[in-house]
């Protein structure tokens, strides 16, 4: 619709989605160029934007990274390849307290189920998402519709590219997007620094600033046996950054909810934060106590302890902004003028007007079903790698027996190589860890849906939920990977002849399981992807096509400037030296969680303490970022983004940068670590010159 809307479209230039300031995760084939050159007076080209892509990865266990040297080397966050770290250390070799180091390829080893994504191409399919929609379809046939259509868009695409290819909706179904990734499945750790200094501070200091973090983690990606030959790759900067500079980031942030109605957030803040809150809360004190029955136990913990720990500081960031009376006065303002605008126009009101009301509604169902979807359907009750395979198990072996367009979407054709590789994980099983996880989750099941409720009674029988996980974990084979691919290739007839506990209770809850999912579909999915395409269409009616969806863990393109901020009256300078980490170190006694590593302590003479650290910027990020290359106006690696602050918790729902800011690993202090302290000289080589030496020869496994 071409024509504005006087001055309701004045009013409208803040709603959500449209950019101010630094605002904005964009998506690379609509990065706001012109935006970019009238603040920072540099055009990113085509070919810079697409260098970025190509040299940026995803982690399939919820972070970003990039690729630095033609010979495959990746480089993350230390938290973001904690947990293949963790597969790989033992009793007798903590490598997550220790650090790795490969000083050659036949060193390097590889990670039993991590796998890295790099987006090669992106396909605009809204008209065929968009039209499967067919007149005289209601609302839940339609969302059936596309969702088969989805599917098989998926497909194809990997039938015919050999690619990992996703369906990704943005503007709640404004938009659908076919991006084919090239997967690399043999990844191999090649360097991370001890816990001490990567997690320096513990929790203390987690989302806070000052911060003296060396939180980095270098793999490197194989290709038959050989290190993978990349045309395109990052290069590190050798002049590093300034105060006030423009910096990028490239990385794939998790979910944001700035584009949600009102009732959305009215949910998220009554219903769904609370919960969320209260269900991690036992869990990790669950888990603390376990972890300080003996020191194995704390060390096979310890993942998931931190990862805990840090989802509580971010959810109570999350909810404070829902909390806070003014963000959400706004928010709600902004609604109220975009519906006006849309009422105020006859065709507009016509095709659109019903929209929110339809959501409204929807919400509150979603509401109802929220709790029994959680435990019963996403397995929030049955918690546990061994549980998760045992649902994987049980779903393939149905689903597989069904034509590809009707199955569930995350088990169509294209979606199972990546399940089969977390299947099929090497990955060591703790059942002790498992007992534990799938008994606080039972119990919470039993605590929040009652004891009345059917599944609960069928899945406890009148027992407590720790004798129950302790009988299933204990008798259960499918921490043998060799019975896992005996269910898999058997398929729905070896599934269904099994007796193995974990197996049986996936089989019994499965009905219940699927009705919730249905309702969930028909009742919940395709109203809000229905709606949420009218409302986006409202928008680009209105405010025009230039403006940013919500996150959706894939790659984005986020700008700003390296830029300190005011707190409490006082200056924080945007930027932490290594020196500084020392006397952080020293006003804590150096004690837990300010005790710097040996290897540190040693070196601190041979050091420059003036070496910049970490810093802080304005791009907008949010969880997902971490591991996200930081590149200046040449492309080159500044830094590798790994927090926000605590003022950027909020940015869930609505960016502001007068004191939020994402914190990233200044490059300098990299380098200067890897030489000095680690005596990691070749990689440090390699990350300067974009080759390692000897890294073209077959190298095994190890």
């Amino acid at each position: 619709m071409k024509r504005r809307l006087g001055t309701l479209a004045v009013a409208l230039c803040l709603a959500s989605g449209v950019a101010m300031a630094d605002e904005g995760m964009w998506l690379f084939d609509r990065a706001p160029v012109q935006r970019i050159k009238a603040k920072y007076g540099f055009a990113p080209s085509p070919a810079w934007l697409d260098h970025l892509r190509l040299g940026s990865v995803r982690f399939n266990n919820g972070g970003s990274g990039s690729l630095v040297s033609a010979d495959g080397l990746a480089f993350t966050n230390h938290h973001v390849g904690r947990e293949c770290v963790q597969d790989l250390s033992s009793k007798e070799k903590d490598y997550i307290q220790s650090g790795f180091l490969a000083r050659t390829n036949a060193e390097e080893k590889k990670c039993p189920a991590l796998e890295l994504n790099v987006l090669r191409e992106i396909e605009d399919v809204t008209s065929q998402v968009q039209g499967a929609r067919k007149p005289g379809m209601n609302v839940a046939e339609a969302g059936q519709a596309q969702r088969e259509m989805l599917t098989q868009l998926e497909a194809d695409c990997a039938r015919k590219s050999g690619l990992r290819c996703e369906v990704v909706t943005f503007y709640a179904g404004g938009l659908y997007q076919l991006y084919k990734y090239k997967r690399y499945t043999d990844v191999r750790l090649v360097f991370v620094p001890e816990e001490r200094v990567a997690f320096f501070g513990g929790d203390p200091d987690n989302f806070e600033f000052p911060r003296y973090d060396l939180d980095i983690a270098f793999f490197r990606v194989y290709e038959n046996g050989r290190p993978a030959q990349l045309k395109t790759y990052l290069k590190f900067s050798h002049r590093g950054i300034k105060d006030g500079d423009p910096v990028f980031v490239s990385g794939n942030p998790g979910r944001t909810e700035r584009l949600l109605t009102m009732a959305q957030l009215n949910l998220l803040r009554e219903v769904q934060t609370p919960f969320t809150l209260d269900v991690l809360t036992e869990r990790y004190q669950a888990l603390k106590t376990f972890a300080a029955e003996s020191t194995e136990n704390a060390r096979i913990a310890s993942d998931n302890v931190f990862g805990y720990e840090n989802a509580l500081k971010a959810y109570r960031g999350r909810y404070a902004g829902l909390m806070d009376k003014q963000l959400m006065d706004e928010k709600a303002s902004r609604e109220a003028a975009l519906r006006q605008a849309v009422d105020s126009n006859p065709k507009m009101k016509y095709e659109y007007g019903a929209a929110w009301n339809a959501i409204a509604k929807a919400v509150e169902r979603q509401g109802q079903l929220f709790m029994p979807y959680y435990f019963i359907e996403t397995l929030g009750g049955f918690a546990g790698a061994e549980s998760h395979w045992a649902r994987l198990l049980v779903r393939v072996a149905s689903e597989k027996s069904k034509p590809n367009q009707q199955r569930l979407r995350e088990y169509g054709q294209a979606r199972l190589p990546s399940l089969e590789q977390q299947l099929f994980s090497t990955a060591p099983v703790y059942k002790a860890l498992d007992t534990v996880e799938l008994a606080t989750s039972l119990r919470l099941m039993r605590e929040k849906l009652g004891p009345d409720n059917a599944v609960v009674k069928q899945v406890l029988g009148g027992r407590s939920p720790e004798a129950v996980a302790k009988e299933a974990i204990e008798n259960t084979n499918l921490n043998d990977i060799v019975y896992r691919e005996h269910l898999y290739e058997g398929g729905l007839t070896a599934v269904e002849q099994s007796q193995d506990p974990l197996i049986v209770l996936m089989r019994t809850i499965d009905p219940e399981a699927r009705a919730i999912r249905k309702q969930w579909d028909d009742e919940v999915d395709s109203v809000l992807r229905d709606s949420g395409t009218l409302i986006a269409k409202a928008r680009f009616a209105v405010q025009g096509t230039e403006m940013y969806p919500d996150a959706t863990f894939t790659l984005r393109l986020s700008y700003g400037a390296m830029k300190g901020y005011q707190q409490n009256g006082e200056t924080i300078a945007y930027s932490t030296n290594l020196g500084g980490a020392f006397e952080h170190a020293a006003r804590h006694g150096n004690q837990d969680p300010y005790a710097l590593p040996e290897s540190w302590i040693d070196s601190k003479a041979a050091l420059d303490l003036k070496t910049p650290y970490n810093d802080v910027s304005t791009p907008d990020i949010i969880g997902g970022n971490s591991g996200s290359p930081a590149v200046d106006k040449n492309g080159k690696v500044v830094g590798i983004v790994f927090d926000g602050n605590i003022q950027s918790l909020s940015w869930d729902f609505q960016y502001d940068d007068r004191q939020g800011r994402a914190i990233q690993v200044d490059t300098r202090a990299i380098i200067e670590a890897l030489r000095k302290i680690y005596r990691a000289d070749a990689l440090a080589k390699e990350l300067m010159s974009g080759r390692a030496k000897a890294a073209t020869k077959v190298v095994p496994a190890n």
